[in-house]
């Protein structure tokens, strides 16, 4: 079977065997058929599974549906409509599936009154939504008479596969719907949702038809491939042979090939046309008064939400969020009950309130963070402002189509740029967006932890053969590759065989190797399973305290934490500390008053910029130096790039300045395949090796980090580190860095052992082992009606990890998964392996640089914590002082 893109125009109407009664009210409700409609009725008709890549409001929801509902009241026709459960619905938000609930009702009711009408007899077709907000009494009759169509999300959806009294409902499912694909299928909710729907399949009489849905999907056929999965070809071993036999027998087996199920890819994503353009409120963005620029800022707001009808802002930050709403509200009269904030620090009630008022058209302005970027239909929006660069190209898209949801209408969209790195990454992101030039996700495999949770989920269905539950688990995308080693370690911890009862630790199945089979333990581990399940970590805040008063000085959430290394120095409460180290859930710090910070508070809220778009950037950065060095002038470069890109005047301004100002003054531009590394001793006296790179942050997190490391054992002090999109800097002691041996050592690394090396002792490790221990149901955050806090589960997660390692090797499952989780998901080890290929190969080359100031692509990177301890207007005054030194040194040139 193959992944196959769908060809041709479709066609205009819907497929013949579609019931009468069906067609009638389709075309009473709409004039024609839809992009992905022409093509999506007929092969879902035919069994075919279906990737349906369209623009929201492009009727894909319908496209999904209506081949299902046409079956479902064909079979109540005949009189076949049994209570029982032929469609399964999941999607990642709650909110989404109530919305599509109320969607599905319009059809339902109309297809009933047209059958009636026309003289057919057919019963009631029923959904109904399952999801952690369901109550006892619903599920209760859930179980007495269940939906045609359940609506879920993954979680839900695992939990029922493992309930006696409902699984046996899900015997006849037929199609498997899963919308927003894209945004399931990067992160391991997706993992755990990829190995449900194989549970699924195998629960099910029926060969399932798949449908994934979605806006933007990039790499489209990977997602595909994670959407079908694969077909298997089932392995039988001998449990009377040597067991290591069976293993090597097995990992030799396992490097077969094998197809998809196949899949047909409907791609109308370019059907509907966006307008996107990047704007500036400010002519010169470096030499304008930081307050000028706001005032610009706002009012070039007010002028585009007046002149349209409802308009959503998107920040980057949930405090970007709340600032943006204060500003308009204080500075213009229109703002009061019509405009609100939407994030998800606030609670479920003022969400839904926010989204109810803009689907009524009851509120004229919405400002977001992320929460709105999915899903939820919210009404009439014509225009999105996105405040900053939304890091990505698939996420800008994302969020411009949250505009113009009518069949027909345009998507609409301004970028918005304070600041020239801004500039530079909207001008491309843009671009990227009129053009569909996608960036891609990196689709998580081979979770352990993940796959230890659905283990247990399995075993409490039934006995199973320890083969055959490999083979249905090789099945997903997400684990096609696993070995037989880590599946059987996985076996090994689930079944009790590595000694942990003494930390409570106590087996979930049992095994039987000579027969070959495995089952849950006990009747509770059902219960286990049900109330622990899910991949979403519990978080809390963190007490920080001074090391020698112990002064409680505030708290930080964890993710920050997560960002944290010994030395670094951030802002709390209007103050400097230091980090030193955290213990449960205390941090410990050392006040440091006339220390800049090194990790701005809102770094962990911030986006991380997406690996291709930096190569975009990248290329684009190539394009402009090339015409500089060919003396092209100020005017022709501005208007090439208007010509090419999408952007007013001011905006091109800024970015051929920026460019330009580098170029001049290092002599080169740092781009895709050239990194710069200028050494700058700062006003404090620190040696700062800055490197300028284009990879995003998380590419830059495990090259820095690989890189501190090397320096590290050779100094054996603390190396500083600043990580940001645009590059990273190492804070080295006053003495002489070698970069040529730095970089000799980096190409000849195993970068994932260096890594390994250096995150090994690190906070990070800690509390993702904490995370992945509560996955693979070592750590219960819910046992017998107690809950344990964040905090027990920290403190239960550092003497675990400390126990394993002293007993067991680093190869202990959950710590290497651990240690996968921080490599490939938290950083992007894959990516950061290029780069270090590429200097080997010397297709990427480095050059240095060591000038009296800093150049303009570093000050942002220096400054980068700064707005933490500075009012803004002071931070734009350094930016424009270093800005004067380096136009003075160009001008000495």
């Amino acid at each position: 079977m193959t992944i196959e893109l769908v060809e041709g125009d479709g066609q205009d109407r819907l497929p013949e065997e579609f019931r009468p009664y069906v067609k009638e009210w389709f075309n009473s409700e709409f004039e024609n058929l839809s992009p992905p409609q022409k093509h999506s009725f007929q092969l879902i008709h035919e069994k075919e599974n279906s990737l349906i890549c369209a623009p929201t409001g492009s009727g894909k929801t319908l496209s999904a549906f209506l081949s299902a509902l046409n079956n479902l009241f064909e079979k109540g026709e005949k009189k076949e409509l049994e209570d029982k459960i032929y469609t399964v619905y999941v999607s990642p938000l709650r909110a989404l599936n109530n919305d599509i609930k109320r969607n599905l009702e319009a059809p339902l009711q109309g297809i009933l009154e047209k059958a009636e009408e026309m003289g057919y007899e057919v019963p009631e077709v029923r959904s109904a939504v399952r999801t952690g907000d369901t109550t006892d009494a619903e599920k209760a009759a859930m179980r007495k008479k269940p939906p045609h169509i359940l609506i879920t999300t993954p979680e839900s959806l695992g939990i029922v596969l493992s309930s006696p009294k409902f699984r046996e409902n899900l015997k006849d499912a037929e199609y498997m719907i899963v919308d927003e694909i894209h945004s399931l299928s990067e992160n391991k909710r997706g993992v755990h949702l990829s190995l449900s729907m194989e549970r699924l399949q195998e629960l099910s009489e029926n060969n399932l038809t798949r449908i994934g849905l979605s806006a933007t999907q990039a790499p489209i056929k990977d997602i595909a491939s994670y959407l079908v999965g694969f077909d298997v070809e089932e392995e039988n071993w001998d449990y009377e042979t040597d067991y290591g036999t069976i293993v090597d027998m097995a990992e030799e087996a396992s490097k077969d090939e094998f197809d998809t199920r196949g899949c047909k890819i409907v791609d109308v994503s370019a059907s509907k046309e966006i307008d996107i353009e990047t704007i500036s409120p400010v002519r010169d963005l470096i030499y304008t008064e930081s307050g000028e620029v706001h005032e610009a800022m706002y009012d070039k707001i007010n002028n585009l939400i007046q002149t349209h009808e409802s308009t959503l802002i998107f920040t980057n930050t949930r405090s970007a969020t709340e600032r943006v709403v204060n500003n308009l509200k204080e500075r213009f009269d229109d703002y009061n009950d019509n405009i609100g904030a939407h994030h998800s620090s606030m609670s479920r009630e003022e969400r839904l309130e926010v989204e109810e008022k803009l689907k009524k058209g009851e509120m004229k302005v919405g400002v977001t963070s992320t929460s709105l970027e999915l899903g939820v239909d919210i009404g009439a929006v014509d225009l999105v402002i996105q405040i900053g660069s939304p890091k990505g190209v698939a996420r800008g898209i994302q969020r411009i189509g949250r505009s113009g949801h009518q069949i027909g209408k345009k998507a609409k969209g301004k970028m918005l740029v304070v600041d020239r790195d801004e500039a530079l990454e909207c001008s491309v992101l843009t671009k990227c967006a009129r053009e569909d030039d996608l960036d891609r996700i990196q689709i998580p495999e081979n979770c352990l932890d993940v796959l230890a949770q659905q283990i247990v989920g399995m075993a409490c269905d039934h006995r199973w053969s320890i083969d055959h539950a490999y083979n249905i688990i090789r099945k997903s995308h997400c684990y096609r590759n696993l070995t037989r080693e880590d599946y059987d370690s996985v076996l090994q911890y689930l079944g009790g065989e590595f000694e942990l009862e003494d930390q409570n630790v106590y087996r979930k199945i049992w095994l039987n190797r000579e027969k070959g089979l495995l089952g849950r333990s006990g009747k509770m581990t059902r219960v286990i399973y049900m109330t622990n399940i899910g991949t979403i970590p519990d978080e809390t805040g963190y007490e920080v305290v001074t090391r020698g008063s112990k002064n409680f000085v505030g708290s930080l959430d964890e993710e920050f934490l997560d960002r944290l290394t010994k030395g670094d120095i951030f802002t709390l409460g209007g103050n400097t500390y230091q980090f030193s180290y955290a213990r449960g859930m205390k941090v410990y710090v050392d006040p440091k008053p006339k220390s800049r910070p090194t990790v701005p508070s809102w770094y962990s809220e911030r986006l991380p910029l997406s690996y291709d778009l930096g190569i975009r950037i990248g290329e684009f950065r190539e394009k402009i130096a090339k015409q500089l060095k060919m003396n092209a002038s100020r005017d022709e470069i501005i208007q090439w790039i208007m010509h090419n890109y999408y952007l007013d005047e001011y905006t091109a301004e800024a970015v051929y300045s920026y460019i330009g100002e580098q170029y001049r003054f290092a002599g080169t531009v740092a781009t895709h395949n050239s990194i710069t590394v200028e050494k700058y001793i700062d006003e404090d006296n620190r040696q700062n090796l800055i490197f300028h790179t284009i990879y995003g942050r998380r590419v830059h997190d495990a090259l820095a980090r690989i890189m501190a490391h090397i320096l590290q054992k050779k100094y054996g002090s603390n190396i500083g580190m600043v990580i940001d999109d645009n590059g990273f800097i190492l804070r080295t002691p006053r003495r002489p860095v070698d970069l040529d041996s730095l970089f000799e050592e980096l190409q000849k690394c195993d970068p994932y052992k260096e890594l390994k090396e250096a995150v090994g002792k690190t906070e990070l490790m800690k509390r993702r082992f904490r995370h992945v221990a509560g996955r693979s149901l070592m750590i219960l955050r819910s046992y017998k009606g107690d809950s344990k806090t964040v905090g027990q589960q920290q403190m239960k997660g550092h003497f675990l990890i400390s126990t394993i390692r002293n007993r067991y090797s680093e190869e202990f499952p959950m710590i290497k998964e651990t240690y996968r989780e921080i490599m490939e998901d938290a950083m992007d080890l894959n990516n950061a392996e290029k780069v270090i290929q590429g200097l080997r190969e010397d297709e990427v080359k480095w050059t240095r640089f060591e000038p009296e100031v800093p150049s303009p692509f570093s000050h942002n990177l220096l400054l980068q914590g700064s707005t933490d301890v500075i009012k803004i207007e002071d931070r734009q005054e350094r930016l424009r002082k270093l800005h004067e030194q380096v136009m003075e040194r160009i001008q000495q040139q």
